[in-house]
């Protein structure tokens, strides 16, 4: 594609050199450059891609693309004759446009729906995916767990918004493979690092915000964490939003021109959850469908689960999804490691989910103890090569709020897992909990199943969609649906 093509709708650009020139591809890392590339220097966290301009150059790069105030006198001063240099404003911002430019702007050639929130951004777009497809849509999905194409699982993702080059290629993957929509989860990072620039939204949807994310390396405060995911609407004709959190609000004063509309539970909503039922092992809701009150079950238990079933919903009926499509959907959907139950033939509920940090663990816990008649009991470890920090703080938390906990390895990587689970202990030991250690996970997740009643639920904290464990440096599959399966069966043939 010609330069002048690629930069397109880019403001404030400085150049020096010729536009009329062929670029092969666009790269941000010097690694990937080959002959006729586009090289942008983007300053990350770890490091700042523009001391790797002349390593871009040596590998072949004919453009390079950099900001000024990150530039030294010395990296102008090398650049060769016959290479066009072009100074941005923003790389950030510019390479999302650059991305979009080059592979034609997919975004405009489907119905993108984004899901931004702290939490339930991952649930929701599944259910989104699900409900579409049950009405004959085919559909992408982009987001923490996987990228979709219709039914094809691309793979595991790094991040739950990829950057703006592997986003942008993703929809245009999409757009060959003839889906008519793309749903993605929309991270506050992705909308601060603007790698969601230029994307066309037809849709945003805003679950709810706490406190998360606040860190060096991602934001400062809870105002910098709001005010990036408010610009995702900025960005979309229409919004669907929780009337039942504060934060969400306050977004139709602060984007007057986004067409907002609410769903929720307690607070007036133009879709809302009436006569609600919650067991261990679904929720059930009446809503309003094709101009009447029908009721809706869900097999992903906790009252979350209705919010989300309702962000849901409120995409499903924009497009002429019928009340049938809806229910049978929403009956059958299961989502990877996010309160995913574990069907059996035992009726045990056995749930699968991704909690690895303090605050997914309480949350997990807390949800699942205000609708369990019977016991909790939690599986839990920390991953190594993390944080310890958090070890001794997530053992305190499960001794307390679980009836009895077993930790266990989780992924240990180079640690020695019973390192990692003493360090856990120590903070399980400062309660009056019950709790127990076993170091093998296959063998602690064989003890819940065989101490759990009917009534009892087993959660399988840490995991979640992950299918392998990694050991020593070396990743073993480790499927935990399957091996529960495989308990459940030994525990038949033993009784």
């Amino acid at each position: 594609m010609e330069l002048k093509e690629i930069l397109s709708g880019i403001e404030g650009l400085k150049v020096k050199g010729s536009l009329d020139i062929e670029v092969s591809k666009i790269e941000s890392s010097s690694k990937k450059i080959k002959e006729g590339d586009m090289f942008i220097a983007i300053d990350g966290f770890e490091q700042n891609g523009h001391e790797f301009i002349e390593d871009a150059i040596k590998n072949g790069a004919k453009v390079i693309m950099a900001q000024a105030d990150k530039l030294t006198k010395e990296m102008v001063k090398n650049l060769p004759a016959d290479i066009t240099f072009i100074l941005a404003p923003d790389t950030r911002h510019a390479i999302s446009i650059c991305a979009c430019n080059y592979y034609q702007n997919p975004s405009r050639k489907l119905k993108l729906i984004g899901v931004t929130g702290t939490k339930g951004k991952t649930t929701t777009t599944f259910m989104i995916k699900s409900l579409l497809e049950k009405q004959g849509y085919k559909v992408g999905l982009i987001g923490t767990i996987c990228t979709y194409i219709g039914d094809k699982n691309l793979g595991d993702n790094d991040r739950t918004t990829p950057e703006s080059l592997e986003l942008q290629q993703l929809l245009n993957k999409m757009v060959k493979a003839k889906c008519e929509f793309a749903v993605m989860e929309v991270s506050s990072q992705s909308l601060k690092l603007g790698r969601v620039d230029g994307c066309e939204f037809d849709i945003g949807i805003f679950t709810n915000f706490s406190k998360d994310h606040i860190s060096s390396k991602e934001h400062e405060s809870m105002e910098d964490y709001f005010s990036s995911k408010v610009k995702l609407f900025s960005m979309c004709k229409t919004a669907y939003i929780n009337s039942d959190d504060i934060y969400a609000n306050k977004l139709p004063s602060l984007v007057p021109e986004c067409n907002f509309t609410t769903y929720g539970i307690d607070n007036p909503a133009s879709l809302l959850a009436k006569d609600i039922t919650i067991t261990n092992s679904y929720v059930d809701f009446k809503v309003k469908l094709a101009d009447r009150n029908q009721r809706v079950k869900t097999g992903i238990p906790g009252r979350f689960s209705v919010y989300n079933s309702l962000a849901a919903i409120s995409v499903a009926l924009k497009f002429g999804i019928t009340a049938e499509n809806i229910q049978e959907s929403l009956l059958s959907i299961r989502v990877p490691g996010r309160s995913e139950l574990v069907d059996n033939g035992k009726e045990l509920t056995i749930m699968i989910d991704y909690a690895h940090s303090p605050e997914s663990l309480e949350s997990i816990l807390t949800t699942v103890r205000s609708y369990t008649q019977g016991k909790v009991i939690c599986v839990f470890g920390c991953g190594g090569d993390r944080d310890p920090g958090k070890r001794p703080i997530m053992g305190n938390l499960a001794a307390t709020l679980a009836d009895h906990s077993i930790i266990t390895s989780d992924n240990p990587r180079k640690e020695k897992p019973e390192e990692i689970i003493a360090q856990i202990e120590e903070g399980a030991k400062k309660t009056k909990g019950s709790y127990e250690c076993i170091v093998d996970r296959k063998e602690a997740i064989k003890k819940a199943i065989h101490m759990a009643h009917k009534k009892d639920i087993v959660v399988i904290a840490g995991k979640g969609h992950e299918l392998t464990q990694e050991i020593k440096g070396k990743k073993y599959p480790f499927d935990e649906r399957e091996i529960v399966k495989e308990i459940l069966g030994e525990k038949e043939q033993n009784n």
